[in-house]
């Protein structure tokens, strides 16, 4: 039989259930069953070799809510890691009765033959429903994406039931939809949602993973974030669009948390540890990820994997779009990276897959694993050149007016084609909130327990004169001046920009840029002590994009005029002149205005002032026209900020 026409997994019909597995390598295959508590194996019962690599049984009189896991057995050649003590989960499970637990007897050598059942979810037997009707997605490029992690959310929050307090029910909740349609949120994209389990040096130090970027079980939700399971999603997915918010999931296909060679074995490794995963020549496995191993993703199995998957979530759940973690590798062969790869071609010639938002983190540690704007036309990409230009700008580095122009304008230089595909971003899960990047001039990850040596050294943030927390009056008013100018920076930016939950009421990671362990108060979101006045200068920003298009769309500005003689983009200088090479060369670089053709507005002026002072900008005038702010045609800028201005008709004037 081919794997082709085969429906992977546990699945029920009327008689019973029909267990299947793929394994190219294994010579046995069982399918073990436990008791409705979890506990003792009751029965293990052989599969039966289909050919081309498929183990199946039918398993007549179970019904749905049993619990069962994979055993598999092979040869102990380089590269394989098959032990028939070693109970698997499904990777096609669609429910496990408990999240994953770090053990170091997961890794016991094949040797010891030591059952590692009790030590392992179990795969829950389910009956799905039909396939939701396939709608198209709610979000658009040019959107607001608003990254969140699921359980620190609304862990704290004091008006989403406490029952439902972190976990993805909560998304649901009337107060969490009234805070995201204020903030005029696109979509919302969750942080790895899928089964995941701790790193093993995480429980000596008595940490948890708090992100979910190491994932076991592709298609089944964490129960400790969606106890509810694929229909507690789906309600949640049906929560937001009625509120007109999408939702994208970020998944993680480039590694399991099963680590690198003296990792634990838990489902994939002991199936087919040499197909699913890439090794060197001598069976040394590819650690393309800094995670230890790294899925073959040019793998046939692996793509359908993969590709089953992405199907499920927008199948069961509606799912609108998809972020990829470490995405290089999934257009990786041993030649390299392709955007012309098979997988993508397969995401792409797929009828549900092509309709939904693909988004890219394109880079990896691998050779030739950064892939900025080398991705299909059809992704959208995460934007780190974006990100550290605006950064640096504010920091006060020299000549940055061109890279700040290229960086609000959409990245013409970075990205092909008619529009911009990036996706904007200031700050994000990994590194420093937004707050942080105007306290913090180094990172603080002493309690992450590796002696601050983990997480990136340079951040280009900047502290105004005091390290971390202060009562200064005036280090406090500079910080909230820089923090409203980054956030003004990031909602005046051309293409799609995106915003990680509590960066809009000044959230603090006491100066941790890499808090993947810290499941506490450091990344558990403070709503009741949270910078209401900046929440709403953040909503207000919101509003005044969403009523400006220019500042939303994703075509290239070339300076092109219209038949009026306006162009769709001015660069100026303070004196209303347009800027020349010195201009852009300027050592202080610190005052620049974009000027903005719009649909809504005749021209809409952006103003840049990084200095340390105030300065007066002179408008550009033209007949029939005024801009209100500027009645005496300038306007004074405040000392590090941005400044939005829109020009009207004069009445009368149909120009």
């Amino acid at each position: 039989m081919s794997p082709a026409g085969t429906t992977f997994g546990a699945r029920p019909h009327r008689d019973g259930v029909r267990f299947a597995l793929w394994s190219g390598a294994a010579e046995a295959a069982w399918v073990s069953l436990f008791d409705p508590g979890g506990g003792a194996e009751t029965d293990r019962i052989p599969m039966l070799a289909e050919g081309g690599g498929i183990f199946s049984v039918d398993v007549p009189g179970l019904a749905p809510g049993a619990l069962y896991g994979f055993r598999a057995d092979g040869p102990t050649a380089p590269g394989n890691r098959f032990d028939p003590a070693k109970l698997l989960v499904d990777p096609y499970a669609i429910a496990i009765d408990r999240p994953f637990a770090y053990d170091p007897r997961l890794a016991a050598p094949r040797e010891e033959a030591l059952d590692t059942a009790p030590l392992m979810p179990k795969g829950i037997v389910t009956a799905l429903p039909r396939a939701q009707r396939l709608a198209a997605p709610k979000f658009r490029p040019g959107g607001l994406i608003y990254e969140i992690n699921v359980r620190g959310f609304t862990m704290r929050h004091p008006d989403v039931p406490e029952a439902q307090r972190g976990t993805i029910a909560a998304l649901g909740s009337p107060a969490i939809l009234e805070h995201l349609k204020r903030l005029g949120v696109s979509a919302v994209e969750l942080m790895p949602i899928p089964a995941w389990i701790d790193e093993r040096h995480l429980p000596p130090l008595k940490l948890r993973n708090a992100w979910g970027y190491n994932p076991v079980a592709f298609l089944v939700p964490d129960p400790r974030i969606c106890p509810g399971g694929i229909g507690e999603l789906a309600a949640a997915v049906r929560a937001l669009h009625g509120a007109g918010i999408g939702v994208i999931l970020d998944l993680v296909y480039n590694h399991t948390g099963e680590s690198d060679a003296i990792g634990p074995t838990l489902s994939l490794r002991g199936l087919d540890n040499a197909a699913y995963f890439r090794h060197l020549d001598d069976g040394t496995l590819v650690n393309d990820t800094g995670c230890g191993n790294t899925l073959a993703c040019d793998h046939p199995m692996v793509r359908r994997l993969i590709l089953d998957s992405l199907r499920h979530f927008v199948a069961q759940a509606g799912i609108d779009g998809f972020r990829f973690d470490l995405a290089p590798i999934l257009g990786r062969s041993m030649a390299g990276f392709s955007p012309d790869a098979m997988l993508f071609q397969e995401i792409a010639a797929d009828p549900v897959l092509a309709t939904r938002v693909m988004i890219a983190e394109p880079w990896d540690i691998g050779p030739g694993g950064y892939q900025l704007g080398q991705f299909p036309e059809w992704f959208l990409e995460w934007n780190d050149r974006y990100r550290d230009r605006v950064r640096r700008f504010w920091r006060g580095d020299g000549h940055m007016l061109g890279d700040l122009a290229s960086a609000v304008a959409g990245s013409s230089g970075t990205f092909d084609g008619e529009a911009t595909r990036t996706v904007n971003f200031i700050a994000a899960h990994d590194g420093f909130p937004l707050a942080d990047l105007a306290r913090y001039s180094t990172k603080h990850n002493e309690a992450n327990g590796e002696e601050n040596r983990d997480g990136h050294g340079e951040n280009l943030s900047w502290n105004n004169g005091v390290e971390g927390p202060t009562e200064d009056a005036g280090v406090l008013a500079a910080r909230k001046a820089d923090v409203r100018a980054l956030l003004a920076t990031l909602f005046v930016s051309r293409g799609t920009i995106m915003l990680t939950a509590g960066d809009e009421f000044g959230r603090s990671q006491q100066g941790n840029n890499n808090a993947y362990a810290q499941d506490n108060e450091i990344t558990w979101l403070d709503w009741e002590g949270r910078d209401t006045e900046l929440e709403t200068f953040c909503a207000g920003l919101s509003t005044l994009r969403r009523r400006t298009p220019a500042l939303g769309g994703t075509g290239f500005l070339t300076g092109a005029e219209d038949e009026s003689g306006v162009p769709d983009v001015a660069w100026l200088g303070a004196s209303g002149e347009p800027l020349d090479s010195a201009g852009w060369e300027a050592a202080d670089g610190g005052v620049l205005g974009m000027v903005l053709r719009d649909l809504r507005w005749p021209r809409v002026a952006i103003l840049f002032n990084r200095t340390h002072d105030a300065v007066t900008f002179r408008l550009p005038q033209r007949e029939g026209h005024f801009w209100p702010d500027a009645p005496d045609e300038t306007i004074d800028l405040a000392p590090r900020s941005v400044t939005i201005v829109r020009e009207r008709r004069r009445q009368g004037n149909k120009d």
